[in-house]
């Protein structure tokens, strides 16, 4: 049996910690010892991870300046203060500061692996979780393989650092069974005004886009468009977005619905799933939303070519501005019958994510290390 550890900043609500727990919970127990680390603890996903997954927090919580402190110490200071056993395989699930405590293993029988979620676009960002450039450099090139949720991100990743080490795509697990049946319950705070049920779901932090996306919104509204935008999600961004609403009057076809745990009932039950991201790795949130059948309408970040089609096979995708998203949800809109035909597609492509084919996957990866 393989005993494999994965490292992780927290378990908090964002897509890469879902896909996580999703992962950990699918693969097989009887081939692989899994203990998932993280650095802060008490964060939301941790209540879904199944009994045979150990759990360890380095620390309760998260403080302040904790990247500055942590940059004080070598990471292999980091890695015998954090990581107490030996493990076949170590995982750093999420670049930056999980990635500077793996690099740190003194075990040459140890073998380390990357996960790489999000874009970094420029040596500045790649490197702020590092001392510098130079040691992210060392750092990653310390891994035996690295793993990109997107061919997108793999480009990315690779040509910031021209990377030569082997480096792989692997897709986000999804429990696609769990999302259908989760997917069918009732109990939506939605309001019954016969609009269309836009929604976007993820933390409401700014690079999700949602300040601009509540400027689509209220253009749509002001040219009477029968629109209601629902965002899914808690975050830093809150009181500002509130902020907006109120001095705009938006409260009538706006609806911060705040956190729950079953995202999908909301997005099943939605028209339109929206995304208005600054920047994506391979979006968790539009992944889930083809599997229950919801159109997606999105602008172009990483990974969403690959899921929907270079010609909007099985969504729309725009150019990564504010008018380009509203002509996109304003043609899904007003186009007769282009809702219902995107509904099928989505559901079509949605199987593609099965969770069976995605933890194989990962499976044979690690199986071949």
């Amino acid at each position: 049996m393989k005993k494999i550890l994965f490292l992780i900043h927290d378990l908090g609500q964002g897509g890469a910690e879902k896909v996580l727990v999703n992962l950990v919970n699918n693969m097989d127990s009887a081939k692989f010892d899994i203990t998932v680390v993280t650095i802060f603890g008490g964060g939301v996903n941790e209540q879904f991870l199944k009994p045979h997954i150990k759990l360890r927090s380095v620390f309760k919580k998260a403080f302040p300046g904790n990247s500055k402190i942590m940059k004080l110490f070598t990471p292999k200071f980091l890695h015998r203060w954090f990581i107490k056993e030996h493990y076949d395989i170590e995982v750093s699930y999420l670049e930056g500061p999980s990635a500077r405590i793996i690099s740190g293993c003194p075990s040459k029988d140890t073998k380390l692996v990357s996960w790489i979620h999000v874009q970094q676009e420029t040596k500045e960002r790649l490197s702020g979780s590092f001392k510098s450039f130079s040691e992210a450099r060392s750092c990653y090139e310390r891994f035996d393989n690295t793993v990109c949720v997107s061919e997108f991100v793999k480009n990315d990743f690779s040509s910031i650092l021209s990377f030569n080490k082997p480096i792989e795509v692997l897709y986000n697990t999804v429990e696609s069974d769990v999302i259908r049946i989760l997917s069918e319950e009732k109990d939506v705070n939605f309001t019954e005004d016969n609009k269309l049920r836009l929604i976007a779901v993820g933390t409401l932090k700014q690079s999700k886009g949602y300040v601009r996306l509540l400027n689509v919104i209220k253009k749509l509204d002001d040219e009477n468009y029968p629109v209601h935008l629902y965002i899914l999600g808690i975050g830093p961004l809150k009181e500002e977005l509130e902020a907006i609403i109120n001095k705009e009057s938006m409260d009538s076809y706006v609806t911060l619905l705040g956190y729950d745990t079953n995202p999908y009932k909301y997005v099943a039950k939605s028209d339109v799933f929206v995304c208005a991201s600054f920047a994506e790795g391979f979006s968790t949130a539009a992944t889930e939303s083809l599997i229950v059948g919801t159109p997606v309408v999105t602008v172009e970040v990483s990974g969403m070519k690959e899921m929907l089609g270079d010609n909007d096979e099985y969504g729309i995708v725009t150019e990564n501005n504010e008018d380009a998203l509203y002509e996109g949800i304003k043609k899904m809109i007003s186009t007769p019958g282009m809702l219902e035909d995107y509904a099928k597609r989505a559901e079509e492509r949605g199987k593609y994510f099965s969770t069976e084919n995605t933890v194989k996957a990962v499976e044979r990866m690690f199986d071949s290390l």
